[in-house]
């Protein structure tokens, strides 16, 4: 066996390990399974949908899936990569159906509303009740990834910056803000909160 092939059979040795941590709820195990794999995820991602922005989300999107999943990969029937990459590729394309809906939908009647500056009480209520759902979710995080992402999507502070303010390193706080959008992501999905979006600068 040459050192490629003995090195694959390892990675995947490893990763169907991370698999199975993580269906025991190990958080630890999907932030390595992460950290090893998300290029990949990424970059078919990106091949599919060619918008790094929506490949970003699926990204976030998958791993919150494999979290759920995870009990019931089988190695029978394939390796931790082929698997991981099915996933992404349904996320990929149902996101890239989903935005030709939204182009392909007709604008006349939305181009045809007037905003009013004056506040809608019914608007004003709603986001009122999203706001106190975001802040319980938060609450609902591990301290290191609630800070994180306060810094970055509340205080505006890059990756870079974030991980400078807190002495970590950088690939940290990524995986922390990632496993966090995670976290929300499952719990906010009904809200869909613009104001959550994943992609900040590094």
């Amino acid at each position: 066996m040459n050192s490629v092939a003995s090195d694959t059979r390892a990675a995947e040795s490893k990763w169907t390990g991370l698999i199975q941590r993580t269906a025991a709820g190990d958080q630890h195990a999907i932030a390595e399974f992460y950290d090893a794999t998300s290029h990949l995820v990424f970059g078919l991602a990106l091949r599919i949908l060619g918008d790094r922005s929506a490949a970003e989300d699926v990204v976030v999107e998958t791993y919150a899936q494999v979290w759920r999943r995870a009990k019931h990969y089988d190695p029978s029937r394939g390796t931790p990569c082929t698997w991981l990459l099915t996933l992404t590729r349904s996320r990929a394309i149902d996101t890239r159906r989903a935005r030709k809906h939204d182009r392909d939908s007709d604008p006349i009647e939305t181009a045809c509303d007037v905003q009013s500056s004056t506040p809608d009480p019914e608007a004003t209520t709603a986001a009122a009740e999203r706001h106190q759902f975001v802040r319980s979710a938060l609450n609902g995080l591990s301290t290191e990834q609630r800070e994180a992402i306060e810094l970055a999507y509340f205080s505006g502070l890059s990756h870079t910056e974030i991980a400078a303010q807190l002495a970590q390193p950088l690939g940290t706080i990524k995986t922390r803000i990632r496993l966090g959008m995670m976290r929300l992501r499952e719990v906010l999905g009904h809200l869909a909160p613009a104001g959550l979006a994943v992609g900040k600068p590094s």
